[in-house]
């Protein structure tokens, strides 16, 4: 790399001496102004060979990985950002039928699942129940949450 960046100083300051020698032996006039265009141009790409010799091949960008590579990204977040939301439904949903039970002097322990709905919402799916059967509590869950008693599991506890 430093040869190469020396190499390329060198030439620029030879070609440089070699023009200001041929413009001092022009004589004056339209000749010596060709001779300065032409010598410029000549400095021009002397200057200019690097970026003219570079292989554009290897700064080819694969523009179409990365948009693949976004893509999935984007689809991994947001599956994992749609089961967080369902576990939360989940948990505070079941938390909050825990809350009635209490009200209701019941003592079970609530699971919920939780799924998408035909509009992409997640709802409360389905409920199972550890505990005594109530009627109240089961009305509750099919009016307020939208679990029906067909999709309520009622298991009775075992001492």
């Amino acid at each position: 790399m430093i040869g190469a960046l020396r190499e390329w100083l060198t030439s620029i300051v030879v070609v440089t001496l070699l023009l200001s020698l041929a413009q001092t032996l022009v004589p004056e006039g339209s000749i010596r102004r060709v001779a300065s265009f032409v010598g410029g141009l000549i400095l021009l790409a002397v200057l200019l060979r690097p970026v003219l010799g570079t292989d554009l091949e290897c700064l080819r960008l694969d523009l179409d990985g990365y948009e693949r590579a976004l893509q999935e990204a984007r689809q991994e977040l947001a599956s994992s950002s749609e089961t967080e939301l369902t576990e939360r439904i989940e948990e505070r949903t079941a938390a909050y039928i825990s809350d009635k039970a209490d009200a209701l002097g019941l003592e079970v322990t609530v699971r919920v699942e939780a799924a998408a709905g035909p509009n992409g919402v997640t709802l409360p799916e389905k409920a199972e129940l550890t505990g005594a059967y109530s009627q109240e509590l089961a009305d509750f869950m099919a009016r307020e949450l939208g679990i029906p008693a067909e999709r309520q599991v009622w298991h009775d506890r075992k001492n």
